[in-house]
């Protein structure tokens, strides 16, 4: 009986796109830790095992890394139907599912949007793609307002803000277990409808 031939176990080398992706997952991880942008190089390479040097050669700046954390997480809300969402017949409804899907993603993801789109590092930075798919989100159920709530643009760029945070603030209180997923989503869901209600003209008496 021959012995065995034992064969070298090297790890698989991974594709460009596969390495990508992987380098993109660890910043986003490492962005929701640290509350901050720049990550730190040094701790993003040495959570992949890989050097600095291949993480310059997939994204030559942070600038770069970062827009494709927010493409990926953009890409991510879309998948979960946020574009369709924000098509509802009804303010109300569309505001309420849209949050729900953003409170979703923030309890799986952590508050990673909020943190690429509002750190200074990124002021001026956000690609046209990721502003364009944030606008039109924005922008289509700023319109429904509008309409709906006879609402100025002033008091909807103030309903907006409020309606957003209800969301961000559960998802965050959810993600750090300060709070149950299921409790925190339907209080989201009551928050935003009662919010939007609250924005309806006065009826007549």
């Amino acid at each position: 009986m021959q012995p065995a031939v034992l064969k070298d176990k090297k790890r698989p080398r991974l594709t460009a796109e596969a390495r990508r992706a992987q380098i993109v997952e660890a910043a986003a991880a490492l962005a929701v830790e640290h509350r901050h942008l720049p990550v730190p190089l040094a701790a993003l390479s040495a959570s992949l095992g890989v050097s600095k040097a291949l993480v310059y050669a997939r994204f030559p700046t942070q600038f770069d890394l970062f827009n494709a954390v927010l493409a990926r997480a953009f890409a991510q809300l879309a998948e979960a139907g946020l574009d369709e969402a924000s098509r509802r017949p009804g303010i109300e409804a569309a505001a309420r599912d849209c949050a729900l899907i953003y409170f979703d993603h923030v309890v799986a993801r952590g508050p990673l949007i909020h943190i690429v789109l509002r750190d200074r590092y990124m002021a001026g930075r956000v690609d046209v793609a990721n502003r364009a798919f944030r606008d039109r989100i924005v922008l289509r159920l700023a319109r429904e307002a509008r309409r709906a709530l006879s609402l100025t643009p002033r008091d909807v760029i103030a309903a907006a803000n409020m309606l957003m945070a209800i969301p961000e603030e559960l998802g965050r209180l959810a993600f750090a277990g300060d709070m149950s997923p299921a409790s925190a989503r339907a209080l989201c869901g009551q928050l935003v409808a009662s919010g939007v209600r609250a924005f309806e003209p006065a009826s007549g008496g």
